[in-house]
Order: C-alpha cells, then structure tokens, then sequence
C-alpha cells in the first residue's frame, strides 16, 4: 500500500520542528511497514497550534483537497501521533471524509487501520483529541498562574515593549538555568534619559489643568518626537508625525510608571471563525481586561517616573473630565436634517 504521512508541530513544542517531523514519521514508519506498506509522500504543518482545524492547515488542507482525487497517488493515510494530529472534534469532523472517498486512516494506538464500525475505534480516537484539548488548557493555566506569580511576587518584567519613558536592559542571568545555559538573561526596566522626562511633564502639564489635545500640541511644537518617532525601531507601522491625543492618554493612565510591573492588561479570547460552520474553529482575539483583573507587583520594582500620590491624582481628573450623563447631549450642528432622531 501507499501511504501519506500526516503530522503537526505546534508553536508549543520545544524540539525543532525537523526533530518533531522525524520522531512521528518513525512511527508511522514502523506501523506500515510490517505490512509491506511505503510512504510516498509527506503532508507535515510546522508552527500551528492543534486548535487549527485540518481545513485551516496549509498541508492538512492539501491532504484533505487530495482525498477527493482518484490519482492521488496514495492508498492510505497514516499519523505518528493522534494527540498532534486531532484536537477537540476534529476527529469527527475530518475522519467522515476518509471514509467517503474510502481512503484509510492509519494510528499507531489502534494498531492499524481506523475501522469506521467499530465503536472501541470512535472512542479511543475521540478520548486522544480530548485529552490534546485539555492538555492546551492545562498548559495555557498554567503558564497563565505563573506569570501572574512571577509579576505579583517578583515584580519579573515579562517582555513586550516597553512603556514610553524606559528602556529595557539585562539585570543578569535568567533564573531558569536552561535559559541561563543558552545565555538569555533576566532584563527591566531603567528611565530612558530622555523620553522620562516627557512622562514626568505630561502629568504635570495635565494636573496643572492642560487638556489632553493642548498637551499633545505643545509637545509637537517643542520639536519633542512622539513615542513611535522616539523609537521607530519598535514602531515600524507608525508615522510618528506629531504627538496625539490617545497617546498622551495613554502614558497618564500606565501604571508602570509608579514603579510597579503590571500584567494582565490584556487577555486572548478564542472566538468562533465562523458561526454558521463550527468545524473552522476559533481564531485569537485581543481584548482588554478591567482595571481590577490587572495583577500588579506586591513592591516597586524599577525606578517610578511619578509618585503614586500623583498618579492617582491623575487618574481622579481624567474621571471627572469624562463625559457623563448630563454632557451626553450628542453632537451639534449647523445643518437641519429633516432625518435627524430626537
């Protein structure tokens, strides 16, 4: 028989995905060829995670377009590792497929062939993308409780850019001596001589009474380059023509510059592609968290640009300076529109 090897390595993984590829293609070899099989070719996706479905897989796509051709030129499908290859309801949503153009689906667990009636089969199949489910889930609260640790008790800076006003350099040698033996090191944050001065007359400027927009003009008058203009390096997709508005706004309401690290700002929601077809699964969305889901360190743990007292100030004036119910009178204008609501 002719077989095509179907396998996966995720963003996840910590082998190389050449590695990964080998050590599943072994397998898969070794389960073929007692039985006089060959692999012929190869459908392997690096760096997805094993949420994709196999529609969104560049090869598992190719693989699945293949099945429907009569020239294919392979018998059979064969995988090293059912936890790389399904994830969820993948299961039963791809193996349909290779029962109606009666292509076989070969797994190591079952010893051969996936048999469509046998109901042993169905069940080990889908207790092996369940258990890939619930390892993600594992490793993503996990990694989630750590960090959220290693911020309140360490104060560690957990990567990213950093705030307007600091730069980022080495403390020493990371704490995990693996990454410590590949040389990585444990980096914070210092003032950046120029730009955290800029911090410091932002909030001054702004508690004196300035408004946002007439802040943001005096420092583009002043020939003050604006964040992404400071740093065009991290900013590539930005102009950094002039100071605006939503920047200034930005750095008054960063706790970070209290000296404190803060994490969790932002969290990745996994929503629907696309709800009238479940089977294409979910992509990852930013959004932000409320101010009381934000962990902060328990102490400073680089140098504050602003006391707290002032930045608390800061963010008391930007309340009340919020639109409330009685400013919420729309929009006016000079023009009558007959269409116009109450």
């Amino acid at each position: 028989m002719r077989f095509a090897f179907a396998g996966r390595c995720s963003t996840e993984d910590q082998q190389d995905p050449e590695s990964s590829r080998a050590w599943q293609l072994t397998r898969a070899t070794a389960l073929v060829a007692p039985q006089g099989g060959e692999i012929v070719t190869e459908y392997f996706d690096a760096g997805l995670s094993r949420s994709v479905p196999w529609k969104r897989r560049p090869q598992g796509g190719m693989l699945l377009s293949a099945l429907k051709d009569p020239h294919r030129g392979f018998d059979a499908v064969v995988i090293g590792e059912p936890h790389r290859a399904f994830y969820g309801n993948q299961f039963g949503n791809t193996f349909p497929l290779f029962v109606h153009y009666g292509v076989s689906l070969w797994v190591p667990e079952v010893g051969g062939p996936i048999d469509p009636d046998n109901e042993a089969h169905d069940v080990i199949m889908s207790v092996f993308a369940g258990m890939s489910k619930g390892e993600r889930t594992r490793i993503k609260v996990r990694v989630r409780t750590s960090m959220g640790a290693q911020t309140k008790l360490e104060g560690r800076f957990l990567g990213g850019r950093p705030p307007y006003g600091y730069l980022i350099v080495p403390l020493g040698p990371h704490p995990n001596p693996a990454k410590a033996a590949e040389g990585k090191m444990l980096k914070g944050l210092v003032p950046d001589p120029v730009a955290a001065e800029v911090v410091r007359r932002i909030f001054r400027e702004f508690l004196s009474g300035l408004g946002l927009f007439v802040i943001a003009e005096g420092l583009t008058r002043d020939g003050i380059p604006c964040p992404s203009a400071h740093d065009p390096a991290r900013n590539p997709h930005r102009t950094g023509i002039a100071w605006s508005k939503s920047a200034v706004r930005v750095i008054l309401t960063n706790p970070r510059y209290t000296g404190h690290q803060v994490w969790n700002k932002q969290r990745k929601d996994e929503i629907l592609l696309d709800t009238n077809d479940v089977s294409m699964g979910h992509v990852g969305v930013m959004r932000w968290n409320p101010a009381d889901q934000w962990i902060f360190s328990d102490d400073p743990v680089h140098t504050p640009l602003v006391d707290q007292e002032t930045f608390t100030a800061a963010q008391e004036l930007l309340a009340a300076r919020g639109r409330g119910p009685q400013e919420n009178k729309g929009r006016r204008s000079r023009n009558h529109y007959i269409f116009r609501g109450p």
